[in-house]
């Protein structure tokens, strides 16, 4: 053993050399590897403490507050896809922004990205010169979606490409520059009327730096024109005058003038404008819509009836257009109705079918997500007209009390003040006799031949309107409550126990059930 042991001594040392250099090696290689893992633990959990802090200061969607996820609509992202289809390239990043904030909302964030891809891209293209500054929002929007997918090392590339840029301006994550205001009052004026006015103040401060520049003088310019009457006609005139000049190319602007023109009187000014927008852009669906309400306002409703079929034809899903054709509808119904009751019945086929347009069209916008109450206002306008005009008739004292609790419904479900029904009685006197004389006079005029089936669609509808021709505003405003607890009968809110009575509802229900499979259930934006 000790000979052996003697052999191998001048080995020894070889092997001690040997062991320490793979030790060596070794730790030299996993070391930074271990390391490395380390610092990415140790960077995750910064990096999320520091985002977390950072996001909320970048410029973008996630901050501008635009709208409850809830709130999100189908509606909006229709439209915002079809402005990509018709706006001029340059304008387009805006949208695509837009939509990658819809999309992840929607929990589609893959999806999100690829739009914020299309963003950055259109930009580098069509705004070289300021690609920079331009692509903030977009990087801030990317910002917010990794770090919503936990991709934060991803989501912190994008925050130092803000930071770089913005630290140029004297501020490391946000900065005032008019392309951004810009960019914000664009994606305001897409979410809503409400939003409008934030969007006025937004192209307002890009204005005062550059003052004449196109693209901030014409979204000031529909910002003003989506206020209404917030704003004084003739300023807001003035101003879309302005955008037209700097924006000759610009087809939707010149319908939105001649809007305002028709608005102060000057009509026959304003048609040639809406003649040449729909010559030179007859598919943009922004066109057609307002040149639509146009031709509705003057009274054209079969120009008005046309055009907004030919939008709804690129917006198949919009709950809006939908309800506009219905209004058209109605007017024509209306415009026979005027005519007088002789006229109604010569032409009540026409008349039918003008209101079964109108209702087949609501039913439409409703299955498409538009409110009910949204739908049918103009029913409720005309319920109203019926009972507040009947207040001012001699009643007799049974029927003045129903009529009394009708409005005191209608009120109710329109959400107005509980005092007004008590406000239109007082001062008026209740008759406490019933003469043979007016209970003749007030029942309902209609012989038994001349009542429509009550399984004829919209039937309480009609015979509401033939009351009300006939001078019968109690028998119409009682007609017009059941036809609205028809349409709404389905509403989860319940409101239709404000307008049938509950035997009627369960009798109808049971109707429904025999009906089995032919039942049907019911179901800002263009600028409205």
């Amino acid at each position: 053993m000790s000979t052996y042991l003697r052999a191998l001594a001048p080995w020894v040392g070889t092997f001690q050399l040997l062991l320490a250099i793979y030790k060596q090696n070794i730790a030299s290689s996993w070391t930074p590897a271990i390391e490395n893992y380390k610092e990415t633990v140790i960077m995750s959990e910064v990096s999320k403490d520091s985002l977390e802090k950072i996001l909320p200061q970048l410029k973008c969607h996630f901050t501008w507050n635009l709208f409850k996820e809830e709130s999100v609509s189908h509606d909006l992202e229709a439209r915002v896809c079809n402005q990509i289809e018709f706006l001029n390239a340059e304008f387009k990043a805006t949208m695509y922004n837009l939509l990658a904030y819809i999309k992840h909302h929607r929990g589609q964030n893959e999806a999100a990205l690829e739009c914020l891809r299309q963003a950055e891209e259109l930009i580098q293209r069509e705004h070289a010169d300021q690609a920079e500054i331009r692509s903030v929002v977009t990087w801030g929007n990317y910002a917010w979606v990794y770090y919503h997918m936990g991709r934060l090392s991803e989501a912190q590339v994008y925050v130092d490409k803000v930071k770089h840029v913005c630290e140029k301006f004297s501020n490391p994550y946000s900065t005032e520059c008019p392309e951004l205001d810009s960019e914000e009052g664009w994606t305001l004026l897409q979410c809503g009327a409400k939003r409008k006015e934030r969007a006025k103040v937004c192209f307002e401060k890009a204005l005062e730096k550059k003052p004449h520049d196109p693209e901030f003088s014409s979204g000031l310019a529909i910002a003003m024109h989506g206020l209404g009457d917030k704003v004084q006609k003739q300023d807001c005139a003035g101003i879309l005058k302005d955008a037209v000049e700097l924006n000759a190319h610009n087809q939707y602007i010149k319908v939105l003038l001649a809007l305002k023109l028709q608005n102060i009187n000057k009509e026959a000014k304003g048609e040639p404008l809406v003649v040449e927008a729909l010559e030179k852009a007859p598919r943009q669906t922004d066109v057609l819509y307002n040149a639509a309400k146009f031709y509705q306002i003057k009274g054209d409703t079969d120009k008005a009836i046309e055009l907004f079929q030919k939008a709804l034809e690129s917006m198949p899903n919009s709950g809006y257009i939908c309800h506009q054709i219905s209004r058209c509808y109605r007017e024509k119904a209306k415009q026979i109705q005027d005519t007088g009751y002789s006229e109604v019945c010569r032409n009540r086929e026409k008349f039918e079918e003008l209101s079964k347009c109108a209702m087949d069209y609501s039913s439409k916008a409703m299955e498409k997500g538009l409110s009910a109450l949204y739908v049918y206002s103009d029913l409720t306008e005309l319920e109203t007209e019926c009972h507040q005009t009947a207040f001012n008739r001699e009643l007799p004292n049974t029927e003045r009390k129903q009529l009394h609790q009708g409005y005191h419904n209608l009120q109710e479900y329109q959400g107005t003040s509980e005092d007004t029904p008590v406000q239109h009685l007082k001062g008026l006197s209740l008759s406490t006799k019933s003469t043979e004389k007016e209970k003749m006079k007030y029942q309902p005029q209609d012989a038994a031949e001349n009542q429509l089936p009550q399984n004829t669609p919209n039937s309480w509808y009609l015979q509401g309107l033939t009351h009300k021709l006939n001078g019968n505003l109690w028998q119409a405003a009682e007609c017009f409550e059941k036809e609205l607890g028809c349409l709404l009968r389905n509403s989860p809110s319940g409101i239709s126990r404000f307008f049938l009575p509950t035997s009627e509802l369960e009798e109808e229900g049971s109707e429904r059930v025999g009906q089995g499979a032919e039942s049907s259930t019911l179901g800002e934006p263009l600028d409205s």
